[in-house]
């Protein structure tokens, strides 16, 4: 395994972070969840994503128990804060600084710890003045609940207007989490560029666009059973965007190209986020343990400008680029 710096700060990341998105406490047994984190440990794995809306709370607590009795220090837990938990009040979600306080304590005894290493403001609130939240944000970091704190899927307008008034109170945003693939690419033209003037780094979410780079969805075929994509708990309707003929016959054109470099196709779209040096970290999830393992093996891999050239000529015009797209993340409310 091998490490980065997340953001401008002094705190390293694993460049393979494991995350609980779609899996603990929704798509697989809590007993395959704990198997998952142990084969992220086994494989170098220090760095661990959930948040507390991810089913409905359940995978932070999965999370908790899967990592008690490891060496606090060795690992970096990070979560997040804005989606609707509990029974859905008007202050059970968003950024306020009741929801703010009220989630970081409900976090931290799911986690079982004292702090968490990056706290997350999970999308931008357009219902709660950023003053507000940026303030609640910064006495969370002075009571020693967050060490450090990111945001999720904001765009670069935001990211400056959050980092300008973070470094007034004391504290900086370090991190964003974006989505980020071969197939999505949309930070590219305007946060990428704002996070490495303001000292932040990419922590990207489904960098195998939800399976699709692995390439065992086949065009004008069943997806295979047990696969996200007939998994009616959500990752059907996550991943229904890129089941199209058209994506599915340009990522089986990626085979040659990791069968040359002796990768798998997973493996090879993980080094292609990792090619960005503004990407701190992949995060990967998993059902199996052996998932895990493959996906972990991408941590060092570098890819030439060639292969990188090989690529954007396989995928071709199913590329998406469009840095607007990144406003489509700012929901037009809170969620309820």
């Amino acid at each position: 395994m091998e490490f980065r710096h997340l953001g401008s700060s002094g705190l390293k990341i694993s460049e393979i972070c494991y995350g609980n998105w779609l899996t603990h406490g929704s798509q697989v047994e809590n007993e395959a969840g704990l198997a998952c984190v142990r084969a992220a440990l086994d494989a170098g794995v220090t760095t661990f994503d959930t948040a507390d809306v991810y089913a409905n709370t359940k995978a932070e607590t999965v999370l908790g128990e899967a990592l008690a009795g490891q060496r606090r220090e060795s690992i970096e837990i990070m979560t997040k804060v804005f989606g609707a938990t509990g029974p859905r009040g008007p202050n059970d979600s968003g950024l306020s600084r009741k929801h703010i306080m009220e989630s970081i304590h409900g976090s931290l005894k799911r986690l079982r710890t004292d702090y968490v290493d990056v706290y997350q403001a999970h999308r931008y609130d357009v219902e709660t003045p950023l003053e507000e939240t940026m303030q609640a944000f910064a006495d969370v970091v002075r009571s020693g609940k967050a060490l450090y704190i990111g945001v999720s899927e904001w765009s670069a307008e935001q990211i400056r207007a959050g980092q300008g008034l973070a470094r007034q109170l004391g504290f900086a945003l370090v991190s964003n989490q974006p989505q980020y693939s071969m197939l999505w690419r949309v930070i590219e033209g305007e946060v990428v560029p704002a996070c490495r003037e303001l000292g932040l780094s990419q922590v990207v979410w489904s960098p195998i666009a939800q399976g699709v780079l692995t390439g065992k969805y086949l065009p004008g075929q069943p997806a295979p059973e047990g696969s996200r994509a007939t998994d009616e708990k959500g990752g059907k309707g996550a991943i229904s965007r890129l089941m199209d003929d058209a994506i599915l016959e340009r990522v089986q054109k990626l085979q040659p190209i990791a069968s040359d470099l002796g990768l798998s196709m997973a493996q090879l779209a993980v080094a292609w986020v990792l090619a960005n040096d503004n990407v701190a970290c992949a995060i990967v999830g998993a059902s199996r343990p052996e998932q895990v393992a493959d996906n972990a093996a991408a941590a060092g891999v570098k890819l030439s400008a060639d292969v990188l050239e090989a690529i954007d000529a396989a995928l071709g015009d199913v590329v998406v680029s469009d840095p607007a797209l990144t406003k489509d993340s700012t929901p037009a409310s809170r969620p309820s």
